[in-house]
């Protein structure tokens, strides 16, 4: 008699998590540990991600920073991809996007986070609004 073994197809887990940080070293600290506690908590790597949250959320609280108003930080698992979201509410300023960052001179202490992000994730981008936020956004795809 043959038998035949399946394994039972799950689909792909969606979850998701948002919070509001302020625009400070701390928010932006906060906002890389709790990648990690989440992305740990739901059984998936956090390395490349909390690097690359380190980089948006510092840029947030950098370049993004409006007094009085927070960032916001989504990680969001859809079939095999993390999405990483960092909202802040300077819409007016927007980095140069996937492709066109050019990397800083020798001496310069600053100016690499989105090369990290760049070389980190699969995709990212940015998109701007509603007024007067803007987003950027990375994926990594999970399964490989």
């Amino acid at each position: 008699m043959n038998q035949e073994v399946t394994r039972p197809q799950h689909k792909p887990t969606e979850r998701a998590f948002t919070v509001l940080l302020s625009p400070t070293r701390r928010g932006a600290r906060l906002a890389r540990l709790l990648t990690t506690a989440h992305l740990g908590a739901w059984g998936l790597p956090s390395e490349s991600a909390a690097h690359i949250v380190a980089e948006l959320a510092a840029n947030a609280t950098v370049h993004g920073r409006v007094k009085g108003r927070d960032f916001q930080l989504g990680l969001i698992v859809r079939g095999g991809t993390l999405r990483i979201e960092v909202t802040d509410t300077r819409g007016d300023s927007v980095p140069p996007g996937p492709g066109a960052v050019k990397p800083p001179g020798g001496e310069a202490e600053a100016g690499r986070g989105l090369l990290i992000v760049e070389a980190l994730a699969d995709h990212w981008g940015i998109v701007p609004g509603p007024v007067p936020r803007k987003t950027v956004w990375a994926e990594i795809d999970l399964v490989r």
